[in-house]
């Protein structure tokens, strides 16, 4: 048996999987959490590494690695391979001042078409901008920027402080998709863009192919053999998908805190209504995705109001009927990011003497809920990329209501994978093709839902609702 390990270096913590590689069977895991906060000293993470690596039992039997981690952090290097300030993080959004700034410097549409993406807080080259408007002696020590899984593959490798070989980084296309610097028309830098962030030009990672090495693992890292190949690694959804093993017409939607609508598609898109960012995937191809920042937590707020738990929750809607007597949520309890509405708040529509009911209002959570995301999954179809299954991913997944109500809002067959840890398990494929020169197709058992049928019923509401409020 041939062992591979996948990590993935995710915002709350970072799990270390050691796989079969002919099968994707997980042999044993380990994990250690990361600090809180938005603002992380990158040396935390690698210190996590190792102890979630000790956590796994080692890795002397293991004869690959790949790192998957959370993508967009800003992570800034001086020429001695010091950490010149905390990574700002995905959900840092202290840069919104700098999306301004960079829309009037370039234009919003020119971000669009030179990078596919509509620039927002989350994304690397805002974080750069905001450094150097507000940290300009940062910003002049900086010597190179990278995102979370070059730098810890690049620890992998030996370098660091006092062998601080910056040429040496190295990144992926998924990953680098999302910094804003980066087009996936040309598969190339934009290093106008990012000099337009940082006010000088900086070493930034070299992008590896989908299945090239990023070199290999140093003598002298605890539990880590010398000389271990390292893929490429990922951003986490291009990991996740590739663990899905998506193909063209493949689209999917996670439901955890938050939700994402993602699909395969081999082309880059330039969303116009910029609802969709056209990032890369894992193989080649490409995987517009689009995010909602209220998902499962709406499911929190309403199960805590009625003193539910999500069982219980999915429970009492379903004793409701389809559009919960009309009751429409448009659940944007911490603003939203689709539609881009930071300052909007959740809202009940549609309340009449008769509707107000328990059970409608957990059938209309469910619903609105839903509905947020669906909005995501047809913006697709408005690019041209085709969905021809939905996979129904993340910690909402198992909810029986959520399983009843999404089929009625698509009109594609949408399928459950069985739960995993597929952010680390894309990571453990690209271990496992680094030896293979070709990703392995591993099984994984998926449930189809029961179609029963287009209702377009919530839908309608929540656009109504939408429209109501001038959120249309």
């Amino acid at each position: 048996m041939t062992l591979v390990a996948g990590v993935d270096s995710s915002t709350q913590s970072c799990k270390v999987l050691v796989v079969d590689a002919g099968t994707g069977e997980v042999v044993r895991e380990g994990r250690a959490p990361h600090p809180d906060g938005t603002s992380v000293d990158p040396n935390a993470w690698w210190d996590a590494l190792l102890a979630a690596i000790e956590s796994a039992g080692g890795l002397d039997d293991v004869a690959a690695i790949s790192i998957g981690a959370q993508q967009h952090g800003m992570v800034c290097l001086d020429e001695n391979g010091e950490v010149v300030r905390d990574a700002l993080l995905w959900n840092d959004t202290r840069s919104h001042t700098a999306v301004d700034a960079l829309n009037a410097d370039l234009g919003a549409d020119e971000w669009v078409r030179r990078t596919g993406l509509s620039l927002l807080p989350s994304y690397t080259v805002t974080k750069v901008r905001w450094m150097a408007d507000n940290e300009p002696e940062n910003a002049a020590r900086t010597a190179a920027v990278a995102l979370p899984h070059d730098y810890l593959t690049w620890r992998l490798r030996g370098f660091g402080p006092g062998n601080a070989d910056l040429e040496a980084l190295t990144t992926d296309r998924s990953d680098v998709s999302g910094t804003g610097y980066w087009s996936g028309t040309t598969e190339d830098y934009d290093f106008e863009l990012f000099e337009l962030a940082l006010g000088h030009r900086a070493i930034l990672p070299k992008v590896l192919g989908p299945t090239e090495t990023a070199g290999t693992t140093a003598d002298g890292i605890p539990g880590v053999p010398a000389g271990l190949p390292i893929g490429v690694g990922a951003g986490d959804n291009a990991a996740a998908g590739l663990a899905l093993q998506l193909e063209v017409g493949d689209a999917v939607m996670s439901l955890g805190t938050s939700g994402t609508v993602y699909a395969r598609t081999d082309r880059p898109v330039q969303d116009e209504q910029r609802v969709h960012a056209s990032f890369a995937d894992c193989t080649g191809d490409h995987l517009p995705l689009a995010a909602t920042l209220n998902a499962a937590r709406d499911l929190d707020v309403v199960g805590r109001l009625l003193g539910l738990d999500h069982d219980e929750l999915a429970d009492l809607a379903l004793t409701a009927e389809p559009g919960a007597d009309g009751l429409a949520l448009l659940p944007y309890f911490t603003g939203e990011r689709t539609p881009n509405l930071p300052d909007a708040r959740g809202s009940l529509h549609g309340l009449t003497l008769d509707n107000l009911t328990t059970a409608n209002l957990a059938r209309a959570t469910v619903e609105g809920m839903l509905a947020s995301q669906v909005v995501m999954l047809d913006a697709l179809s408005r690019l041209g990329v085709p969905v021809h299954r939905l996979l129904l991913i993340g910690g909402a997944a198992d909810n029986a209501a959520v399983r009843d109500v999404l089929p009625r809002l698509v009109d594609v067959p949408v399928e459950v994978p069985e739960p995993g840890e597929y952010v680390a398990l894309g990571a453990a494929m690209q271990a496992a093709a680094v030896l293979a020169g070709e990703f392995p197709a591993w099984e994984k058992d998926r449930v189809a839902l029961e179609r029963p049928g287009l209702d377009p019923v919530v839908t309608d509401q929540h656009a109504s609702a939408k429209a109501a409020l001038g959120y249309a």
